[in-house]
């Protein structure tokens, strides 16, 4: 196993007791009486660990023992566990509940076992997290139902260079009887009395990832999404932090599950103060058929660590999504500024009137340009031809290439905007092929957007939407694809499934998906893809495994922006995450908003514009030449360096961030003011992430500082005499 297995990973075989470590933090359990596995720590590193951390033993009132045991003092009610089964004895919320054959509800999982593994395997037909075996090391635990013959593996992957667990579980039935799965936890995490707050990422359409922080009280609480996608309304995120802690200071777990439909994330305190979190898949409407010899592979969740705050968590997640969930050639590649024809024409556009948007955009130094929704089938408006992925010939008489070569030939890339997991009424897919469309028997679908859902569970409807993109994708034009999905799943039915596997369906939906996105995203590996759902519908890291950016929300009002991103950041690095400066008034808020305050929130993120190019004054267009040139400058400090979030934007009048380069030579810092006031109050804005002793020259003012000043003493904020404005400093470190 070399070497660096043993650095990683140590096991007292004695004792059974499991450390997995790197220099930042230390996991420990322990295999218990009655071969439970009892969770002993996860925190900073701990080093030479002498098992002292026993669950001390008490008789509690009306928490059951070990069967046919006199033990009063053990209890799984209140034992600190791994991983737990229903019908147990456990009260608590359990991470595994399965009917077996004899339909009973009871699931005793205890140790059988354990194996190494260099660096870290992947999980089948999903997304994950990936490493060599220089880079993570993963520990596998078996347990084991002695009665029903279910196999429960339960995978740890230590990182060597970052705080973060990565954890799933495979269900295998060794039996001879068929299983019903009814909710299969990713993991479990049991916390000892703490007073803890939790923080998660709720929203809606058009106003993602607000922070929220509550406080952890004794009940439980449920963050989910029921909506067959990661969804608006609750990101696949959360965290458990001390109720003092802050950006830079304090104990914080983070929690976040790789994956892109309905998840639970589950806390709950119980009647001795302990917390208990468990996450996974949504068990809304969920059931497995379990068939003898077969197994079910749950999504993994990403378990992190800081003692340090949110800041240092957030740097972590952001290091693994850039280093060990983004593929292809674009994971470490600088991303083109786009601009998108949208919010500039909606439906109303044939060649005639993109190209000179195009023209435009060649002069201000944009390098591509990309088609949204109205260019297939016969488009004008959003309630026909989704399914009919055909050049819409009456907007482009010679063809969809021919508007490409045009715009490859002003020197821009050109890409395009989808949405194949749809079907109109109206559209020819739908008039050959009803049976594409989910719906529920007997019962007439639901609209949304007056769009409809394709069944993908179905191999046929995989196959045409396959087909159907490659004989568009093959003809080789195309540099970049908007993949979106403006609704969520209702009457969800398969028709190919008999009535007891209905509840399969929709993660059946998801590896549907998944399995296509694999397929194309590796044989179009040239072709930058971004994800979209109405815009941050579906901005969850199993999207980012397949697209390396995503769209992060259709409201691109600055002001509100701000909000979106700050809370985006909490996991989700800038590298991932689209921003566009449009028109004003804005189109969803009717805001407005100075262009450079819209420059420099689209700017810390992957920079683009989504408006009428033509229709910018001759000082406007000389501002967006200076914007896209000034980006240019900046866009690997912005997408590959460290983020800080310096100010949120929730608690006060102002918003601030920044970006440091990994060799600390380089600051980029963004200080936002929303509201003038007549009698202002002074304010400071002090950096971060600098190095004390260096020497930093602003790069406008040409003003020297040492990141020691930068970060103690700050700078005042300047006065600003109206509403919306942004300040931005650039500081390069000198000898």
């Amino acid at each position: 196993m070399g070497d660096q297995m043993e650095k990683l990973i140590e096991i007292d075989e004695k004792n059974k007791v499991f450390h997995l470590h790197n220099d930042k933090i230390s996991y420990l359990f322990e295999v218990e009486q009655g071969g439970y596995l009892g969770h002993l720590y996860f925190g900073t590193r701990v080093f030479d660990y002498h098992g002292q951390l026993h669950y001390p033993r008490v008789d509690r009132g009306f928490s059951g023992n070990l069967p046919g045991s006199l033990e009063r003092t053990y209890s799984l009610d209140s034992l600190l566990q791994e991983y737990s089964g229903a019908g147990t004895g456990d009260y608590r919320t359990p991470a595994l509940d399965l009917q077996n054959a004899d339909g009973s509800f009871v699931a005793r999982l205890t140790y059988q076992g354990y194996e190494l593994l260099a660096g870290k395997p992947k999980l089948a037909g999903l997304p994950a997290s990936y490493a060599t075996e220089s880079e993570a090391q993963t520990l596998a635990i078996s347990l084991k139902d002695e009665v029903s013959d279910v196999e429960v593996t339960l995978f740890y992957t230590i990182f060597k260079e970052l705080a973060i667990i990565a954890r799933s579980v495979k269900v295998t039935n060794c039996g001879q009887e068929p299983l019903t799965l009814k909710k299969v936890a990713s993991m479990q995490l049991d916390l000892l009395q703490q007073d803890l707050e939790v923080i998660s990422l709720p929203g809606a359409h058009a106003n993602e990832r607000h922070m929220q922080r509550e406080a952890v009280g004794q009940g439980r609480k449920v963050f989910e999404s029921r909506r067959g996608s990661s969804s608006h309304q609750m990101n696949s995120f959360i965290a458990l932090l001390d109720q003092h802690a802050t950006e830079f200071a304090g104990n914080v777990y983070g929690f976040n599950l790789v994956y892109s439909g309905n998840h639970s994330f589950e806390v709950e305190k119980d009647q001795f103060e302990q917390t208990r979190v468990v996450v996974g898949i949504n068990d809304y409407n969920f059931s497995w058929q379990l068939a003898p010899g077969a197994t079910f592979q749950t999504p993994e969740v990403l378990l992190a660590f800081s003692d340090k705050g949110l800041n240092e968590m957030s740097h972590n997640y952001h290091e693994l999504l850039r280093k060990h969930i983004v593929r292809g050639k674009f994971k470490a590649k600088e991303r083109p500024i786009l601009v998108n024809n949208w919010e500039a024409t909606y439906f109303d556009f044939n060649e005639a009137k993109l190209r000179p948007i195009v023209d435009e955009a060649k002069a201000l130094g944009i390098e591509m340009f990309v088609l949204d929704d109205g260019w297939f089938g016969k488009r004008d408006d959003d309630n026909t031809s989704l399914g009919d992925w055909q050049v819409y010939a009456r907007k482009f008489p010679k063809g969809l290439k021919n508007f490409a070569d045009y715009v490859h030939a002003q020197g821009l890339q050109f890409g395009i905007w989808l949405e194949p997991e749809m079907i109109s009424y109206d559209s020819d897919l739908y008039r050959t092929h009803p049976e594409y469309l989910m719906q529920v028997p007997k019962r007439t679908p639901s609209p949304s957007r007056n769009q409809y859902i394709l069944d993908l569970t179905q191999k046929e409807v995989r196959q045409n939407v396959l087909k159907q993109l490659s004989e568009l994708l093959d003809q080789g034009f195309i540099d970049y694809v908007k993949w979106d999905m403006n609704r969520n799943i209702s009457d969800v039915y398969a028709h190919a499934l008999p009535a007891n596997q209905q509840g399969e369906v929709y993660h059946r939906y998801i590896l549907g998906l998944y399995e296509i996105l694999e397929h194309l995203t590796t044989k179009y590996p040239d072709i930058l893809w971004e994800g979209c759902s109405g815009g941050g519908g579906r901005f969850d890291t199993g999207f980012a495994y397949y697209m390396p950016q995503s769209w992060t929300s259709d409201n691109t009002d600055a002001l509100a922006r701000q909000t979106i991103q700050y809370g985006t950041s909490l996991v989700y690095p800038p590298s991932v995450f689209t921003a566009h400066v449009s028109a004003v008034p804005n189109h969803q808020t009717g805001r407005i908003t100075p262009l450079a305050t819209r420059g420099a929130v689209a700017m810390s993120a992957v920079f683009g514009y989504e408006l009428d190019l033509t229709k910018l004054t001759a000082e406007e267009k000389a501002a967006v030449k200076k914007q896209v040139a000034t980006y240019k400058q900046l866009r690997p400090l912005v997408q590959f360096g460290d983020f800080i979030r310096l100010k949120a934007p929730a608690k006060q009048n102002q918003c601030a961030w920044m970006f440091v380069a990994k060799d600390k030579n380089e600051a980029l810092v963004f200080v936002f003011d929303r509201l003038a006031s007549a009698q202002p109050t002074h304010t400071l804005t002090k950096l971060a992430g600098l190095t004390a002793n260096k020497h930093y020259q602003e790069q406008t003012t040409k003003e020297i500082f040492t990141g020691s000043e930068l970060m103690n003493l700050g700078f005042y904020d300047p006065l600003h005499r109206h509403d919306f404005t942004a300040d931005m400093y650039h500081f390069k470190a000198i000898n």
